[in-house]
């Protein structure tokens, strides 16, 4: 009898470890797959190592100019990928007559051989744009037709070149000040609101077949959200395709009550008929005195050993908030399910987040879900823990 008794506890272990060894070897997009898509910014040094930065462009990423021994990871548990800066109008159309395909390609196709979807970042953004989008030879603001024709230009090259490869675009990219107002960029000044629904007229036009998104920070708040609902309402009701609002999702540890505010603008949002993405998603666990908000890269702040309290490592404690803060906020998500289409996060590890260097350049930051060594946190298989205790509960 206690023979028995002794193997059946050995079997009972050996079962009990092969289900761990399943859970832990479950991906956070297979997790996921039958709740939304599930995302993650690329950067071209993990796409191919390169030699050098490529000069006249600030990118964020680049602790190492060779990250390729991440993709694996990048491919298991992200089944859609997004490019930081590749397609930007900087580096994709630097000159008016010329265009630069050159990492863009290499991203779409490492992607795709990954059976990976990709989705384009971004076509209209008055940052990062190349200087003379808005100038004509001799340095003169241009005419509106002429800022159309460019616009049209571009969004018609760019979806031509990617037919069939790439499923989905950013079309509009961060038009909206905080409070709700259109932002006074140059494609504002030049074309007034107009400019938005254009970009998405070009971007049907040149390829009907393609999702087309809006994409902009600090969704999270109340008045902006409503303004963009409520631009973009009167499009929606006379046919415009949108098929999603992208929400950015630059986060702060304990500044907000992120879960509950996004909820409301997830709700907001799908008023429109349409679901929400996050499309930029990571977290700041460092101080933030200068209560900062959104993503507006241009704001930064001087460096002090305050505000960089864990260059020897985060405290576990942190570590624990974080990884609460995550499954609140998934379980935010998974309320509202019929409403995400995609969960995307930005850099891949610590050592490459932006975050790094914003608002404040230099820091130690631990921003993404993997660590400096690109291992995953406990984060990740807390949330894959949490979705399948929901599943058998059903």
């Amino acid at each position: 009898m206690k023979k028995l008794l002794f193997l059946a506890a050995v079997a009972a272990l050996f079962i009990g470890c092969k289900q761990l060894s399943a859970a832990s070897s479950e991906s956070l997009q297979e997790a996921y797959q039958d709740y939304w898509r599930t995302g993650m910014s690329v950067n071209q040094w993990e796409v191919q190592a390169e030699d050098s930065m490529k000069e006249g462009v600030g990118y964020s990423g680049a602790s190492s100019l060779d990250q390729t021994a991440d993709y694996p990871m990048i491919a298991q548990h992200f089944g859609w990928v997004v490019p930081e800066n590749c397609m930007k109008c900087e580096v994709i159309h630097p000159e008016e007559d010329r265009y630069d395909f050159t990492l863009a390609d290499q991203l779409v196709e490492k992607a795709l051989a990954n059976g990976q979807q990709v989705v384009g970042h971004c076509l209209i953004w008055h940052s990062q744009c190349a200087p003379w989008f808005f100038v004509d030879k001799e340095g003169n603001q241009v005419t509106a037709e002429v800022l159309k024709q460019r616009m049209h230009d571009h969004i018609f090259t760019i979806l031509d070149h990617f037919r069939g490869k790439v499923m989905g675009w950013d079309v509009v990219n961060e038009a909206f000040e905080d409070d709700g107002s259109l932002r006074r960029s140059p494609f504002y000044e030049i074309l007034g609101e107009e400019f938005i629904p254009l970009a998405f007229q070009y971007a049907h036009e040149a390829d009907s077949t393609i999702e087309l998104y809006y994409n902009d920070y600090s969704m999270y708040k109340p008045e902006k959200v409503k303004a963009v609902v409520e631009f973009f309402r009167p499009f929606v009701d006379k046919g415009m395709r949108l098929d999603a609002i992208g929400m950015q999702a630059h986060l702060f540890l304990g500044d907000q009550d992120y879960p509950t505010l996004y909820e409301q603008s997830i709700r907001e949002i799908a008023t429109l008929g349409i679901p929400s993405q996050f499309t930029e998603l990571d977290l700041s666990v460092l101080p933030n005195p200068y209560a900062m908000e959104g993503a507006n890269i241009s704001a930064n702040f001087e460096y002090s050993e305050e505000l960089d309290p864990y260059t020897d490592g985060l405290p576990a404690e942190v570590q624990e908030q974080a990884d609460a803060f995550w499954v609140d906020f998934y379980k935010m998500l998974m309320r509202n399910r019929e409403n995400v289409l995609r969960v995307s996060f930005w850099c891949f590890n610590d050592a490459n987040s932006w975050r790094n260097d914003w608002p404040v350049k230099g820091r130690t930051e631990y921003a993404t879900l993997f660590d400096r060594n690109s291992q995953p946190k406990p984060t990740i298989q807390k949330l894959i823990d949490l979705v399948n205790s929901e599943k058998e509960k059903k």
